[in-house]
């Protein structure tokens, strides 16, 4: 391995740690406006709305509803207060299902 893999090993951490380390030293014991800690709260979801999207329209290439199906169960098994693993596994027997009856 060259110099350059150091180099670029190096950069990677510190703009990694930066945006990390900058918030945690500058706002130390400071309170956040209301307006500022709601939208810090909601990019989570935002980023894995974004993330998860496209990978439901070519969940199956050739089979639109295959996406449309797992995303509708997962939002209803959720709205039901499924929580994360039963809304995970009942997303998957959902697309199982749909899938012998398809298949």
């Amino acid at each position: 391995m060259g110099s350059w893999y150091w180099w670029m090993l190096l950069g990677m951490a510190v703009v990694t740690y930066l945006p990390r380390a900058i918030p945690l030293t500058f706002l130390e014991g400071k309170e956040l406006p209301p307006a500022v800690s709601g939208v810090l709260r909601n990019i989570p979801y935002a980023v894995l709305g974004a993330l998860i999207f496209p990978a439901i329209l070519y969940a199956q290439p050739d089979d639109l509803l295959f996406g449309v199906i797992g995303f509708a169960s997962a939002a209803l098994i959720a709205w039901l207060g499924g929580g994360v693993m039963g809304t995970v596994l009942g997303t998957i027997a959902v697309l199982a299902v749909y899938s012998l009856l398809v298949g």
